[in-house]
């Protein structure tokens, strides 16, 4: 959804009655939300949002909400790298699905909780293009291993459990209900009410 297409909120304000999208009461709130396709133009808002905020209040919560299906491994490992590397802690909800590039996103969080319908689901990352010569295939697979592991190592990080587990478990779409992913050390609880 494009800012133009966003719904206008009526806030009260010291100037009178102002008319803000959804997008900017959620920014004020210290809110982004991850609720679509992990890919560059995403991540770059998502990033660009998340380095305000750490300028405004570098000691205040920020809450990511995801719903995502994932998408670029790439593109969600820069998101992935700032959410690391900024200093305000980061509280991650599932809603719905947080699959793929959007688990890593989810499991990033400081505090991970998720809702009690919602679903996890991690996996091997998938080729992008197939075609082209036996040396490019090679690169393309070398490469696709190299990212493997970098996202096993990843979860790995962040649920306690060893790279070479994390790879098993991977080695399928494997999905996890909110108590499947708190028992596995994807979330840290569930809650019922935002």
């Amino acid at each position: 959804m494009s800012i133009e297409q966003m719904p206008l909120i009526v806030k009260e304000t010291s100037r009178g009655l102002d008319r803000i999208t959804l997008f900017d009461d959620c920014l004020q709130k210290r809110i982004i939300p991850c609720v679509t396709e992990i890919n560059e133009d995403s991540v770059n808002s998502m990033v660009m949002q998340l380095l305000y905020l750490e300028k405004e209040d570098a000691d205040a919560e920020v809450t990511f909400y995801i719903n995502s299906p994932g998408g670029s491994v790439q593109d969600g490992l820069v998101l992935y790298d700032v959410m690391q590397a900024v200093s305000c802690p980061i509280r991650t909800v599932c809603m719905g699905m947080a699959a793929s590039m959007g688990s890593i996103i989810f499991v990033a969080g400081d505090k991970r909780q998720m809702l009690k319908h919602s679903k996890v689901m991690i996996h091997d990352p998938l080729i992008a293009r197939t075609g082209g010569s036996a040396l490019s295939l090679k690169t393309i697979s070398d490469n696709l291993m190299k990212t493997r592991e970098i996202t096993a190592e990843i979860i790995a990080k962040h649920t306690g459990h060893t790279s070479k587990q994390i790879l098993k478990k991977t080695e399928t779409d494997c999905y996890f209900t909110a108590q499947e992913a708190v028992s596995f050390g994807l979330a840290d609880e569930i809650i019922g009410s935002l």
